[in-house]
């Protein structure tokens, strides 16, 4: 278990699965940049977190929910928790002022359409695992919600997925606490993203590492 202080955000295994050079820039030295994408994105999160607590089709819609997960070392927010009405003798939980039991559903939204790589489903599955210990229940599935498709994508909690959450959780953990950014590994994924410029793909390593020494050399004289 880790203390509260050395948790991550729940998000950055999403970076740490599109790019382990984007996610040590990020959460590791602090490097960020937005482009149109990620400001896209930024106003998507911004506009499902500000409509509260709602009550639609029989589900209570939670929005904003903070999580978190001793086990995972992770913490964040969730956009859309919903609460589905449970049926069967012990399931779900209770909540407060409403009557019977109920089972966590989270929802992520996404800007763009579903990927090639699982990076999205295993975020979700990180916050349904910080739900399980929070809430003492099983959470079972999920969704991302896609804004260019304006579809959900289901998500099911099974082994494979929940096993690979929790290896990406650690290894994570281990490459911040290393403090060692990866180089950079040029491909499709960078044309869309924000920090090219701060990554340079395109330079040779070897003019990568002597801009970074002339760098360190500089920022340390007096």
């Amino acid at each position: 278990m880790l203390a509260e202080d050395d948790w991550l955000p729940i998000s950055a295994l999403q970076h740490l699965v599109f790019c382990p050079r984007q996610c040590m820039l990020i959460h590791a030295e602090g490097v960020w940049s937005e482009n149109r994408y990620t400001a896209q994105g930024r106003l998507l999160h911004e506009k499902v977190h500000d409509q509260g607590i709602s009550v639609q089709d029989g589900k209570l819609v939670a929005r904003g929910l903070r999580l978190s997960s001793r086990r995972l070392g992770l913490s964040g927010i969730a956009d859309v928790v919903e609460f589905e009405p449970a049926h069967g003798e012990g399931v779900g939980i209770g909540l407060p002022g409403r009557k019977g039991r109920w089972i966590p559903f989270p929802v992520e939204y996404k800007r763009g359409r579903p990927k090639k790589h699982n990076a999205d489903a295993v975020q979700v599955c990180a916050q349904a695992i910080c739900l399980e210990e929070m809430l003492e229940t099983s959470v079972p599935a999920g969704a991302l919600f896609y804004g260019r498709t304006r579809r959900r994508t289901g998500v099911v909690f099974d082994p494979a997925l929940r096993g690979q959450t929790g290896e990406l959780a650690r290894q994570l953990h281990e490459l911040v606490d290393a403090g060692i950014t990866p180089p950079p590994e040029p491909g499709p994924k960078c044309k869309t993203c924000s920090l090219r410029g701060q990554c340079v793909p395109e330079l040779p390593r070897s003019a990568l590492s002597y801009v970074r020494r002339m760098v360190n050399t500089t920022l340390s004289e007096p």
